[in-house]
């Protein structure tokens, strides 16, 4: 007799890629309200930009913090410049993929973790055109480590990424020894990078703040896509078709989805 063990996070590496499932919850309007968080996010960008004021204080903060501009945090925050460059975001989307791949053995979590991070990020491109946000005025600050020009401040591309590479990592670690460290790393990882967008003169606090909510709105809506399509796709792909006939439910998380897939096992058994 054989069963389907509960979903599990890609720490678990199981050798067998049709085991174990990437569990990824379920909103129940998942797509209502990421729809009414999108609209949010489209009237703070709005707002940011067209709202006399608003912009002057926050070149304030820019101001201040290049005004504190020191030897190692302006070496830090050059270096997120360029490891989260739309370049570097797509290598360490690539390098993460294979390391879930050949080193965890766990293809359907690999695609699970790198699509998260992958949809979240590039979700910011339609917010940027959607809003065309001015980049703040490098010659208003006293230091500023970048000469960023153009219409597309709002959000910061780097902290989008940031974000959502955090968000997947926790949702993929949930209900392992590793959920609690991976919150607060990755909460510090993507303050890091808010910060040093500011930092170098980059980008305004409503352009950090609003990355943060893309992602979560972006990732919450492709969580509801995952749960209904997810497995259904993959099962496509020739070297994941030893998945077998779980269903898409059994990736919901929480004491109802487990008890989906108790039910599925016994039916199977």
């Amino acid at each position: 007799m054989s069963s389907i063990p509960e979903t599990a996070s890609f720490f678990a590496a199981p050798p067998d890629p049709g085991i174990r499932m990437a569990a990824l919850p379920h909103p129940r309007h998942w797509i209502l309200l990421p729809a009414l968080g999108a609209v949010v996010v489209l009237l703070l960008g709005l707002l940011a930009r067209f709202v006399p004021g608003i912009a002057a204080a926050e070149v304030d903060v820019d101001i201040w913090l290049t005004y504190h501009q020191s030897g190692f945090p302006s070496g830090i925050a050059l270096v997120i410049e360029t490891l989260f460059s739309p370049a570097g975001c797509v290598a360490i989307l690539a390098i993460s993929l294979v390391l879930l791949l050949v080193v965890r053995r766990s293809p359907v979590n690999a695609f699970a973790f790198t699509s998260v991070a992958a949809f979240g990020y590039l979700t910011c491109e339609v917010f940027k055109a959607a809003v065309s946000m001015p980049r703040p005025n490098g010659h208003l600050m006293l230091h500023p480590l970048l000469a960023e020009t153009g219409h597309d401040s709002f959000p910061s591309g780097h902290t989008t990424f940031a974000v959502s590479y955090a968000i997947a990592a926790v949702l993929l670690s949930r209900h392992t020894r590793w959920f609690t460290l991976t919150v607060v790393l990755g909460s510090l990882f993507a303050l890091v990078v808010a910060v040093s967008r500011m930092y170098v003169g980059a980008h305004y606090l409503t352009d950090v703040l609003g990355s943060a909510l893309v992602a979560a709105v972006a990732i919450s809506f492709y969580c509801g896509l995952w749960s209904r399509f997810g497995l259904t796709v993959l099962r496509w792909l020739p070297f994941l078709r030893r998945i077998g006939p779980v269903p898409a439910r059994s990736l919901v998380a929480g004491a109802s989805g487990s008890r989906a897939t108790r039910t599925d096992a016994s039916a199977s058994t």
